[in-house]
């Protein structure tokens, strides 16, 4: 009597399960090797409307994120916060560096801070998962590096992000960087600002 051996070839469907698994894996690995706070879309037009997305990757040693405060740089107007389900928005308005002309009216005060507080710990920002928080502003005239700093309460302690790195320095070797955003010298298209 022969003894039949069964070999099974993994079918396309596990391969591409362990290939998306794998991929998840890579990404996920690349997002907590700099998992500071960042903007996710680090170039911008001068002068122009700009869709700021703080991506924020982890919390404060373990402890959930309970705050994220972000300061708007001079020479930035018009900050204005998008809402965040679960998470109450206010903002700190204060005499502008540089006044604006919007609308045939001179504009001398501004928004200056945006905070995000989660409503309750039930709505904390869980260590291991990430997230965004959005804001819309007009940037800066001049081109050049800006850097937006962050303060992030945890549950237990906090994470700022306010450090500048000085010339030839790399944002990460500091510990913790502000967020970078540089301002092109490249003029927008036509739009109508806010």
């Amino acid at each position: 009597m022969k003894t039949q051996i069964k070999t099974q070839t993994p079918t396309p469907r596990r391969n591409t399960k362990r290939t998306a698994m794998a991929l998840a894996l890579a990404i996920g690995a690349a997002f907590s090797a700099q998992a500071h706070v960042v903007l996710q879309e680090p170039l911008a037009a001068g002068n122009a409307a700009y869709r700021a997305v703080l991506q924020v990757g982890h919390g404060c040693e373990g402890a959930d994120t309970t705050a994220i405060t972000v300061d708007i740089p001079p020479g930035f107007n018009a900050a204005q916060p998008l809402v965040k389900p679960g998470w109450k928005v206010t903002t700190v308005v204060g005499k502008l560096a540089e006044p604006y002309t919007m609308h045939g009216h001179t504009v001398s005060e501004g928004v200056q801070q945006i905070t995000w507080s989660a409503k309750g710990t039930e709505n904390a920002l869980p260590n291991a998962l990430a997230d965004e928080f959005v804001f819309r502003v007009n940037t800066a005239a001049k081109p050049g590096v800006y850097w937006f700093k962050v303060l992030q309460k945890c549950v237990k302690g906090s994470n700022p992000w306010v450090e500048i790195p000085s010339a030839g320095q790399a944002a990460h070797s500091l510990q913790f960087p502000a967020a970078r955003l540089e301002i092109l010298d490249v003029q927008p298209a036509e739009e109508h600002h806010h």
